[in-house]
Formats: C-alpha cells, structure tokens, sequence
C-alpha cells in the first residue's frame, strides 16, 4: 500500500487520467491571460483548476474503493417488522 491508500499500479495511471484534466484548465488559463492580457477571466480559470486538482487530490484515493469506510458494528442487529 502507498500513500494513496491502494496498489500504486492502480493508482498511477488514475492520477495521470484525473489530473489532466485540472492541468488542462490551468494551461488554458495561462495562454487566456498571454493572449487576451485580461486578468479577470485567467484567475477565475486558475482558481478553477486548482479547485478540481485540490478535490481530485482529496477524493481520488476513494475512486477505487479502498478508502476511508466507517466501523462496523458487530452486534449490530437489522430490526425486523
């Protein structure tokens, strides 16, 4: 197990899936802001990009099924009708 929490050959190439896809909104945001020189449009892209890229960091151990799960109880009884 590596810090991902799951077999890094499962995790590696989920990273690289999941990531692209914030990276690819940051890179826009950066040729935005060359092209266009407006500011406000760029940081609300990079805001954006780095939103997803924190959440996808927070929520991708979880994608296949190897996360954090509550206790279970063992004297836990299913009430009947």
């Amino acid at each position: 197990m590596d810090r991902w929490g799951g077999p890094s050959a499962i995790i590696r190439p989920i990273v690289l899936k999941y990531l692209a896809f914030p990276g690819l909104v940051a890179i826009v945001g950066l040729v935005y802001l060359f092209w266009t020189h407006e500011p406000a449009g760029s940081v609300l892209l990079l805001i954006f990009a780095g939103a997803m890229g924190v959440f996808t960091w927070i929520l991708l151990p979880t994608a296949d099924n190897v996360g954090p799960t509550a206790p279970v109880d063992p004297d836990f009884e299913q009430r009947s009708r």
